[in-house]
């Protein structure tokens, strides 16, 4: 019996050794290798730089409505911060100058927008008499 299992037993074969991981540096090297070097590119030629977009700012900085919404906004914020320093000295308003801030800022923009609102309403209004007349 013993010679039955040897012929039917299957020969062994020797393993294989394991294969070599190649270093990652040669494999970057490599597909470096493979990509074509770049031409050089003719510049664009490059127009004479003009100042247009900050002469536009600057004068729309100059016109008399943004510097009185700038003045109605600041002025809305000086009262702003007055009025929390008055309630938190007095116990009913919050501490803290995020709050104070926050509120400024909210009234600085609640007084430029009626600002702005009263403006389109005249000229709403000069035009209206314009066409009528």
């Amino acid at each position: 019996m013993a010679q039955a299992k040897k012929a039917k037993a299957a020969p062994k074969k020797a393993k294989a050794p394991p294969k070599k991981k190649s270093p990652k540096a040669v494999g970057a090297a490599a597909k470096r290798a493979n990509v074509p070097a770049r031409t050089a590119r003719p510049k664009p030629r490059s127009r004479p730089r003009d100042s247009g977009g900050v002469d536009n700012v600057a004068s729309l900085l100059d016109h008399p409505l943004v510097a009185d919404l700038l003045a109605v906004g600041a002025i809305a914020a000086v009262a702003a911060i007055a009025d929390h320093r008055v309630n938190t000295r007095s116990g009913r308003g919050e501490k803290g100058s995020k709050h104070a801030m926050k509120a400024a800022g909210k009234a600085a923009a609640a007084a430029i927008g009626r600002r702005l609102m009263t403006e389109v309403e005249e000229i709403r209004k000069a035009a209206k008499k314009e066409s009528e007349a």
